[in-house]
Order: structure tokens, then C-alpha cells, then sequence
């Protein structure tokens, strides 16, 4: 099955395609009128790629990026298609490592699983998991803002999460869980090992189910007023924690 296209659009994103994957560019537009320096570097980028680049004016960029912020280009992009439940279990199996693994529970907000994606990525996460209902996909608005790292990262889509939540228990695989009223802090729990960090959908946090199949519950201590960090946000406290503690029982 050929890779689903969607449309990339943007200079940082469309840069991060050029760099990562230029491969998976189909097609590209560019604004007609722009002749600086950095469209300029832009142009030639693209012009190396084996496939159409088109002069265009604004307007037709406009209806390319469906009104978003282009930046004078946009790119048919083929991007990488969510892998399913069996190819989890050969990611796994393929690792030389213990395991980092970062689970979404119906995180719907494209921008947050982007930014979610691209901190997994910056930090070494070998699998994100989500469910396939009720959450977001690798949508152009998650490419955009992972910035490349959406199709570095292995990303998952499960049909049934409490089920692989349980599969992964199975394989030795301790999972943590975020929720603001859990009595542990990040800090006082033990993320050296094979290890699942599970963070919720915004505003309601981890579904039941998901909840119970977590080995530990822990909050993130907070000294503000703020009651809650956003999931990409908690994302990037949690993950690089584990990645301290990793390395600290490593030296």
C-alpha cells in the first residue's frame, strides 16, 4: 500500500521535509514574487528533488494551504503512514535496548501530537502508541509542527489500547501514567527500565481503563497556580526524565 499525501506548508516545515525526507516531496509551489535570500535557498533546495516545482501567486497558495500560514510554499508531501498492532511487536522484539515508549490516550488536538512527536524524537523515544479512535493522525498539521520528526519517530495506531497496554506488561515492560491527583511524584519513581510513559487527552486525562492498566500513577509536582501542563508540555517533563535517570544508572 502506497503512503497517504497530504499537503505541507510553511519554510520551517517544508525545510524540515528538505532535510529529513526529501524523497517523500511530490510536488512543490512557491511564491512567484518572493526573491530574497531565503526563498532563493529554498528554491534551489527543491530544484534538486526529482519532481515539479511551480511558480505560483498567493492566492493559488492560499487555497493549497487552505487558508494557513504558508510562507510562500507548499509541498505534496507522501508522508509515512501509521504503523498497526503487529509491526509494534517487531519494533520491539528488533530493539538492542530497553525500551522508551511514549503512549497517547485519545490526544485529539493535531498541534499537541506534533509537538508530542517531536520531543519523543528529541529525546530518543523508540515508539509512540495511540489509539486509532478518537485521536488525532498524522495529519499535514502534525507534520507542520513535528517538524520532521513525524516520520523519524515510529508512530503507532492500536485498536484496542488497553489491550497493547496489557501486551506490553506481558513483555516486562513497566508502565507509568501521569494523573494530576496521584499521590508519587515523577522524581520519587524508579524510570530506568523498560519503561511505557502514558499521558492523557487534554482537559480529561487518562481514560479508566487506561488508568488501570498502568503499573504507577504519578503527578508532576506543580508550584504554581496552574492545575495541569498541556500534554505536550507533561510530554517532554516526564520523557526526559526517564532519559536523566537513564543515563545517570548508566554512568
Amino acid at each position: 500500500m502506497s503512503a497517504p499525501e497530504s499537503v505541507l506548508f510553511g519554510q520551517h516545515a517544508v525545510r524540515a521535509a528538505l532535510r529529513y525526507e526529501p524523497s517523500r516531496v511530490v510536488e512543490a509551489w512557491v511564491d512567484a514574487r518572493r526573491r530574497d535570500a531565503r526563498m532563493r535557498r529554498l528554491r534551489e533546495q527543491l530544484s534538486q528533488l526529482d519532481c515539479p516545482v511551480h511558480s505560483a501567486d498567493r492566492r493559488t497558495l492560499d487555497r493549497l494551504a487552505d487558508g494557513g500560514a504558508h510562507q510562500g510554499v507548499v509541498v505534496r508531501y507522501r508522508g509515512a503512514q501509521p504503523r498497526g498492532d503487529d509491526e509494534l511487536g517487531e519494533r520491539l522484539d528488533d530493539l538492542a535496548e530497553p525500551p522508551l515508549l511514549l503512549v497517547l490516550d485519545q490526544v485529539q488536538d493535531p498541534h499537541n501530537l506534533g509537538a508530542c512527536l517531536r520531543t519523543a524524537e528529541a529525546a530518543g523515544v523508540h515508539a509512540v502508541i495511540a489509539p486509532r479512535d478518537r485521536a488525532a493522525g498524522l495529519t499535514p498539521v502534525v507534520h507542520k509542527v513535528a517538524a520532521g520528526a513525524a516520520g523519524r519517530v515510529p508512530f503507532f495506531q492500536v485498536t484496542n489500547l488497553a489491550r497493547t497496554l496489557r501486551a506490553l506488561r506481558a513483555r516486562g515492560i513497566w508502565l507509568v501514567g501521569a494523573a494530576d491527583a496521584a499521590e508519587a511524584t515523577l522524581y520519587e519513581s524508579d524510570l530506568t527500565g523498560p519503561l511505557a510513559v502514558v499521558l492523557g487527552a487534554e482537559g480529561t486525562g487518562l481514560r479508566r481503563l487506561t488508568r488501570e492498566a498502568c503499573d504507577a500513577l504519578v503527578c508532576i509536582p506543580m508550584a504554581g497556580d496552574v492545575e495541569s501542563l498541556n500534554v505536550s508540555v507533561a510530554t517532554g517533563v516526564m520523557v526526559f526524565e526517564a532519559v536523566r535517570q537513564r543515563r545517570c544508572a548508566v554512568a
